[in-house]
């Protein structure tokens, strides 16, 4: 019995063990051409074992890249695309430049900032009280997202002139529907419903039995 304990590293478990004997085999191949057909035959048996690759572009270059993996770069064949190397591999890529934005106002993001400085800029008065407007409502919204309260908008418009230094008004009244917690109804809708029958029958919704003949209390006697 061989365990698994006993075997070398399965290097991509997505190929199976077979699959990795199979390279393994091919390194021990001395004549060239003879590995290279068993090669090409064992990168279309990975190709069929995993057709989920052939949605991805490249999906043969990724099949040699990986051919050449499982043997840990020790196949000597033929490629039709670069043969990839342990550095190669191993290599990290250069790091991301992450945009430093360090906004004045925390609270109003660094979006607004660009947006007023964009309305400083703007020469047509129409479309500069028009971003004058707009800065205002979000600056209201964002107000009321924070604080879960509406503010005032002569509040507004102060904090707008302290940071454009009075070169910016705003002409409507930007309307911010105000923050209200949703109430929890569970539980109360049943009992609302039960006293309306109790309203109803008086004694619970149900009838007596002296209210089922209507007078007296009593079923009468039919007279033929």
């Amino acid at each position: 019995m061989e365990y698994n304990t006993t075997r070398n590293y399965l290097v991509m478990r997505e190929y199976g063990r077979h699959i990795q004997k199979m390279i393994e085999y091919l390194v021990t191949i001395e004549d060239p051409e003879h590995r290279q057909r068993n090669a090409q035959v064992v990168i279309e048996l990975m190709g069929f074992l995993n057709p989920h690759l052939k949605n991805v572009e490249d999906f043969r270059h990724k099949l040699w890249d990986h051919l050449f993996l499982i043997s840990d770069f020790k196949l000597n064949v033929r490629s039709p695309y670069p043969i990839p190397t342990r550095e190669t591999l191993k290599s990290k890529p250069d790091p991301l430049p992450y945009p430093k934005r360090y906004p004045k106002f925390s609270h109003l993001g660094k979006n607004l900032e660009v947006v007023i400085d964009k309305a400083l800029k703007e020469e047509n008065p129409e479309k500069r009280l028009g971003f004058a407007n707009a800065i205002a409502y979000y600056m209201k919204l964002a107000y009321n997202n924070w604080h879960k309260e509406l503010v005032h908008d002569d509040a507004i418009q102060s904090e707008l002139t302290g940071i454009t230094h009075g070169q910016l008004e705003f002409t409507n009244t930007p309307f911010v529907k105000a923050y209200r917690p949703q109430q929890d109804n569970r539980g109360g809708g049943y009992g609302k419903q039960r006293g309306k029958f109790q309203q109803r029958g008086g004694n619970g919704g149900r009838r007596d039995r002296n209210d089922r003949g209507g007078g007296g209390g009593q079923f009468k006697k039919k007279r033929y």
